[in-house]
């Protein structure tokens, strides 16, 4: 029988067939065995061939992994030489992020859009709760979404109490796989539990202490809000180190910087020193935001570091 995992805990995996009916599985040792440099061999969003255990009639195992359109990965904390999956057979990945209580760095969202980028996801900036910003945080918010406009990824400003927002949002989701990440507290949960009843994702307070939010949501998740519109929940993510980028192509994840690349006077240019760097240039002219370029760099030193 062919099935979407739906839920992974990490031993078990809970998955939808195509009648609709949910089974829980657990893995064929085969996967364990394979010399992956993965965490999670299967994650919420594959496609799965599934059978009934041969010595149960109720239990079912996973014996195959149909190939991935695409996935989200990123740099295991724990295993710093693996990756680990968030989710694959991804139509949206939306990040979730918020200026206030906690507040979501820009290098963050980039880290995240790159990771999208260099699978070609398509991805959304959703600025949450603005219902507790003030004039400078209005004003700030407003700022960045004209700066990633300016090199094409799209932003939602909303708040999570609001029903016009929320309207907006599931027209935006409607008939996609969307993947919903950021840090803990930036509202995920709520956002889900709002779409539609059949969500009941757990919340919890932003801690006062540090301003920092509280983990809630403990293992990826997906869920139908509607007739073939999924929406994945993943655990509050406080850092992203990148999976799978080499530092050589780390700029083509960035469309502003792409663009240029075949400009810059030497081939093999690093953008971060050599003469006669387009992207410098461009730096310098106000053509490429200094933000992004600051977060380019991290990411390269990154990656350089662990060389």
């Amino acid at each position: 029988m062919k099935g979407r995992v739906i839920k992974s805990t990490g031993s078990w995996y809970s998955v939808l067939l195509e009648n609709k009916e949910v089974v829980n599985c657990r893995l064929r040792g085969k996967f364990k065995l394979d010399k992956q440099k993965v965490t999670n061999p299967v994650t919420v969003g594959d496609w799965v061939e599934i059978l009934v255990e041969p010595s149960s009639d109720t239990e079912y195992i996973i014996t195959d992994i149909y190939p991935r359109d695409n996935y989200i990965i990123r740099k295991s904390p724990k295993k710093l030489a693996y990756g680990h999956l968030l989710a694959s057979n991804i139509d949206l990945a939306v990040l979730v992020a918020s200026v206030v209580y906690p507040k979501t760095s820009t290098g963050f969202i980039d880290r995240f859009l790159v990771t999208a980028e260099a699978y070609r996801i398509p991805s959304l900036i959703l600025f949450n709760k603005k219902d507790l910003w003030d004039e400078e945080a209005r004003s700030f918010v407003e700022e960045m979404v004209n700066t990633y406009k300016s090199i094409g990824y799209s932003s939602l400003i909303m708040s999570s109490f609001n029903d016009v927002d929320i309207q907006k949002l599931r027209e935006v989701l409607h008939g996609k796989t969307s993947l919903f990440s950021g840090h803990s507290g930036v509202g995920k949960s709520t956002l889900l539990n709002k779409l539609t009843g059949n969500i009941t994702q757990k919340t919890q307070e932003v801690s006062d202490f540090a301003n920092k939010g509280v983990h809630t949501t403990t293992f990826a998740e997906m869920f139908e809000i509607e007739k073939n519109t999924f929406v994945i929940d993943t655990p509050g993510i406080k850092e992203l180190a990148l999976a799978e980028i080499e530092e050589e192509e780390l700029s083509h994840y960035f469309p502003e910087m792409r663009e240029l690349i075949g400009q810059c006077k030497y081939h093999n240019c690093t953008h971060t020193h050599e003469p006669g760097c387009a992207i410098v240039e461009a730096l310098n002219n106000g053509k490429v935001p200094a933000s992004r370029y600051n977060s380019y760099l991290s990411m390269y030193d990154d990656e350089d570091n662990r060389r």
